[in-house]
């Protein structure tokens, strides 16, 4: 294993910011990551975790050691009379897994199609779309403590999922591997391999307005899961750019919630806000329809801009490949100028998705 030195990162991130890691390392597999840690000059090093960049803002050239996942494979490791346990490998194309399940007859990551980034990367962010989030497919997944070396397993429960939260977003003195409560395995953990439950017998989750009308169009019938994913994928390529394309990561900001009190305010003044009202009685605004509100879809800042077609996405409007791209600080700029805006409107200040380094 071979740690490169000033590694260019502007194709490792899907927004193309030009920037260069100090410091590279691939991780291909467990004895990768243990040789490092035995090295003296890379051991006590910060590191940062990379996988598909999908969920990156880099604001400068990245000064800890770079850890490029590409820990490979797929396979099925199990049956249980409920589920087929099914295991990637975290540096596998997210996509591309989700299509290999199906195609393999494991279904029920249909509705997942079409995020951007890698396997491991998934359950740091608990992605989520369509009904279902990872979390609702998790089995178990397998990891390596980056500052002793060790391989553990957490269960689902152990990585404390949340609403695109988990185990992995948070920092903690605790510590999980002596059995412990842990707060957090933020900068200490990176994940080999991740496993699900996916269901049998198996039926679409539906109920999305998005994919009912595909529902309808297609005879009110239930689909099948391959399409499901087909639907996915088509609404997914209508509404968010293309990433190889126009650089972007996706949803720059969460959805909000806020209690139901806070919400009938909000429609006291602005009946047209884009609600969803969950289980435990409070409300999910949509903060795509937040920022669209405020005459944010279409603005720029520099190179730096708001998709015209989803107001939730930011994106880079250079060349994805060129020099003149835009900027971590274009992009933070805009996006603390964005929080400004519906504050000051709305009295909600949107928390950024993506991890900013």
């Amino acid at each position: 294993m071979l740690v490169q030195k000033n590694v260019p990162l502007q194709a490792f991130n899907t927004f193309h910011i030009l920037a260069k890691a100090h410091a590279l390392a691939r991780i291909s597999n467990v004895t990768d990551v243990q040789t490092l840690l035995a090295t003296p000059e890379w051991a006590q090093m910060q590191k940062f975790v990379l996988g598909g960049g999908s969920n990156v803002v880099l604001t400068g050239d990245v000064k800890p050691l770079v850890l490029k996942v590409e820990v490979m494979g797929r396979r099925c490791v199990g049956e249980t009379a409920k589920a087929f346990i099914v295991e990637a490998g975290g540096g596998e194309n997210w996509h591309e897994f989700v299509a290999w399940t199906l195609a393999q007859g494991y279904l029920g990551l249909e509705n997942l199609a079409l995020i951007p980034g890698t396997v491991g990367a998934a359950p740091v962010q608990n992605i989520g779309a369509y009904g279902v989030e990872l979390q609702d497919r998790f089995d178990s997944l397998d990891a390596i403590d980056l500052r002793t070396g060790v391989v553990f397993t957490l269960n689902a429960a152990q990585c404390a999922f949340g609403y695109r939260d988990s185990i992995f977003k948070h920092t903690s003195a605790s510590d999980v591997l002596a059995g412990h409560q842990a707060l957090g395995l933020k900068d200490r953990a990176l994940i080999l391999r991740v496993r699900f439950a996916l269901p049998k017998p198996w039926k679409p989750v539906l109920g999305y307005a998005d994919i009912d009308k595909k529902v309808a169009a297609y005879g009110g019938s239930q689909p099948t899961a391959q399409q499901v994913f087909d639907w996915v994928c088509e609404i997914r390529q209508a509404k968010l750019p293309n990433p190889e394309v126009l650089g972007n990561a996706g949803s720059f900001f969460k959805n909000p919630t806020v209690t139901a009190e806070q919400c009938a305010d909000i429609i006291a003044r602005d009946p047209k806000v884009v609600h969803y009202v969950l289980a435990d009685g409070s409300v999910k605004l949509a903060a795509g329809w937040l920022i669209d509100s405020c005459g944010w879809r279409g603005k720029s800042v520099g190179q730096a801009g708001v998709y015209e077609k989803q107001a939730l996405v930011l994106v880079n409007r250079g060349a994805i490949n060129g020099p003149d791209g835009a900027t971590g600080g274009e992009v933070m700029t805009l996006a603390k100028a964005i929080q400004t805006s519906v504050y000051e409107r709305f009295g909600i200040l949107l928390e950024i998705e993506p991890v900013v380094i």
